[in-house]
């Protein structure tokens, strides 16, 4: 038997507990009047306990597993048969919003809640993971709960410590999990037929397009480096203009070049110049050093690879023209992770049948779907969020955008687990 289609009526409900445990889940923060939650706290171990409560209301099984991610099984018409994964993170970043990693879990358990309450078992089961650690907050290492269940996590991990002092492998041991296990939260390929991740966009483009859902077509490649012009100090007053060697000039038009540039390329690319700092800083002396940071981002490793490129020729052609020396040098590079085809093609039907249209767009943040689709196929679907705000304290979502979130999710997972 099929999952019959969620109507308004059912979806609208959903929302509203969406709503109030995206409430209930905030108010579990280390810090009073901002939401913190970081890997491995005792506020990470009672969003777990809170999750794992309702994850059993929807008939689930529940466990934590070796590294600390909370997950749950509903089980398909056959024990033990293949799943379809869906999760997000529990964790949040310091003065958090309450939907960035926690929608999704939220909407996923949603998801099951409706197979449950029509008492349908699918082909496939269907399970849900509250990942421990994709923020990096405490540890300043990122995706330690997805990188977990894909068994590559590094070695060094362990030695990694937080601004107490504290190790992770020490933190484990405190959160009763022990460091040698670690291994046993990698589950085997066969486990899992896909992966579907529900997040909120993180940026204003469904907004601009007044739409409540979209679907990932990739998860940007990224490239971070550090820059320089080198040029000479001099008095503000005594030096020339024509004689002039201002590595803060030269910084500006090669900053004013990188927008410029990048635009040309189309709206899937970004580069930001994020920090800027010159020297020696007086007011009345010519600029001799200048350092900046350029971090750029493409769904396409190709298309960052020339946009990285020209850019960095345009540096070195302004230094050569302004008798200054330019350096550039990586120090951060991940590649593009593209979504699934065929996923993509199931969320886009289902996200078309709610709202009449769906928009396709690339992600600029990261997601613990970077890590899953290593192993498994990975879909993401996103929900419009308010102004574009994230990690921070507005970050917020529309009740009836997560009731129409809620139905395109529940008919996209059916499809794919009653096949």
């Amino acid at each position: 038997m099929v999952a019959p289609l969620m109507d308004v009526s059912y979806a609208e409900v959903a929302a509203q507990r969406v709503m109030d445990r995206a409430d209930q889940l905030a108010a579990i923060s280390e810090s009073a009047g901002q939401l913190t939650r970081v890997y491995l706290s005792v506020q990470h171990l009672r969003a777990n306990q809170l999750v794992a409560g309702w994850m059993a209301q929807t008939g689930m099984t529940t466990w934590q597993d070796a590294v600390g991610n909370i997950c749950g099984r509903y089980e398909g018409k056959q024990e033990g048969a293949k799943a379809i994964l869906l999760g997000s993170h529990l964790d949040t970043v310091r003065n958090a919003g309450r939907y960035d990693g926690m929608l999704g879990v939220l909407c996923a358990l949603e998801v099951v809640a409706y197979l449950h309450q029509h008492n349908l078992q699918l082909e496939q089961a269907i399970e849900i993971v509250g990942f421990g650690d994709e923020e990096g907050t405490r540890f300043g290492i990122t995706l330690l709960g997805s990188r977990g269940l894909t068994g590559t996590w590094p070695g060094h991990w362990l030695n990694c410590e937080d601004a107490s002092g504290v190790s992770v492998a020490q933190a484990m041991v405190l959160a009763g999990l022990d460091p040698s296990r670690i291994a046993n939260a990698e589950r085997p390929k066969t486990d899992f037929s896909a992966y579907l991740e529900l997040h909120i966009e993180q940026g204003p483009v469904l907004e601009e397009e007044d739409l409540a859902l979209g679907v990932v077509t990739a998860i940007n490649g990224a490239c971070r480096l550090n820059c320089s012009f080198t040029g000479h100090a001099g008095h503000a007053g005594t030096v020339p203009m024509a004689l002039r060697k201002d590595a803060l000039a030269a910084a500006a038009e090669w900053m004013t070049l990188i927008e410029a540039t990048t635009r040309r390329y189309g709206p899937d690319e970004v580069a930001t110049v994020g920090t800027l700092s010159c020297a020696p800083g007086a007011v009345n002396v010519i600029p001799g050093d200048v350092k900046l940071t350029l971090d750029i981002r493409s769904p396409h490793d190709e298309s960052l690879e020339r946009l990285l490129n020209q850019l960095l020729a345009e540096g070195e052609a302004i230094a050569a023209r302004r008798g200054v020396q330019f350096s550039a040098e990586a120090y951060y590079a991940i590649p593009a992770t593209p979504c699934d085809a065929k996923l993509q093609a199931t969320l886009a039907q289902a996200v078309s049948d709610v709202q009449g249209r769906c928009l396709s767009l690339p992600s600029g943040a990261g997601h613990d779907a970077i890590a899953i689709a290593e192993r498994w196929p990975s879909a993401m679907l996103f929900v419009r969020c308010e102004k574009g705000i994230s990690h921070h304290p507005a970050e917020a979502v529309i009740e009836s955008d997560v009731a129409l979130a809620v139905q395109a999710f529940t008919q996209a997972v059916t499809k794919l687990a009653g096949e």
